[in-house]
């Protein structure tokens, strides 16, 4: 299902958007009707469209079309909410452009079962704090990650420091805390929700420059994203990690902790 300012979009209406570039949008699951964490895409649609159009939908505006995307679904789907300017990319539109929304909608997702192998790549996303369309270096660095006999990419800034992957947040597990790498990233929504119900189980954690030298010296890493709140990564370039099944089953558990709420 494609709903275009919660009306269903017309081949026409869509026509346009096919290769646009100029976007931002914020994926989620929908489960029993429900998204963990709406606060925080809410949030992130207002804040991105501000940095990028000057103007945001309201939030009851947008919750409308995710509630009319919800009631027209199954219990459990995927949902990618895409905010864009009407008046298309290469144009330095006016307050008059307001913004526009749509919706789509697939089958429920929980990621690879892992564990992973990671290749590193340097790469620095342009305005990497906005989840922004039109990336053609996460495909390409993917694709290389594959010839290379992984199962997919890590970025590493000039600095060294690993960042996130293609489509994955990183985190890191020393034996006791949670290890949060610190460079320009998505904070994504899956991570921040971790990181908020982490904080109320009263488990340890803290932000620190991961590099791949450190690797040898933690116990264990996971990437997550919308689909996943943690997928075991086994190895990144030469560097082995431990499973460690136990931090998988902590970041599921916390994520778990969020409620569901309808939009």
């Amino acid at each position: 299902m494609t709903l275009r300012n919660a009306r269903p979009a017309t081949a026409e209406e869509l026509g346009p958007l096919a290769f646009a570039g100029y976007a931002h949008f914020t994926a989620m699951q929908v489960r029993n009707g429900g998204v963990r964490g709406l606060d925080l895409h809410l949030a992130r649609l207002r804040q991105a469209s501000l940095k990028l159009f000057g103007q945001a939908l309201p939030d009851e505006q947008i919750r409308a079309s995710l509630k009319a995307a919800v009631q027209a679904g199954p219990a459990d789907f995927s949902l990618v909410a895409t905010v864009y300017s009407p008046a298309g990319e290469f144009i330095v539109a006016g307050p008059e452009a307001v913004p526009e929304l749509l919706i789509r909608t697939g089958p429920a997702s929980s990621g690879p079962a892992g564990p992973l192998g990671l290749a590193t790549f340097e790469h620095e996303r342009t305005l990497a704090e906005v989840k922004h369309v039109g990336e053609i270096a996460k495909t390409w660095f993917l694709r290389r990650a594959v010839e290379r006999g992984f199962d997919d990419a890590v970025f590493v800034d000039r600095r060294g420091r690993l960042s996130e992957a293609t489509i994955w947040n990183l985190a890191f597990w020393d034996g006791t805390s949670v290890v949060w790498p610190r460079a320009d990233m998505l904070a994504g929504i899956t991570m921040t929700i971790l990181r908020r119900q982490l904080e109320r189980l009263g488990v340890p954690q803290r932000e620190q420059e991961v590099t791949v030298a450190d690797l040898p010296e933690l116990a264990g890493a996971v990437v997550m994203n919308s689909w996943t709140p943690g997928v075991a990564v086994h190895r990144i370039d030469a560097v082995t990690l431990p499973e460690a099944s136990s931090f998988v089953e902590l970041l599921h558990t916390a994520y778990l902790a969020e409620p569901l709420v309808a939009p």
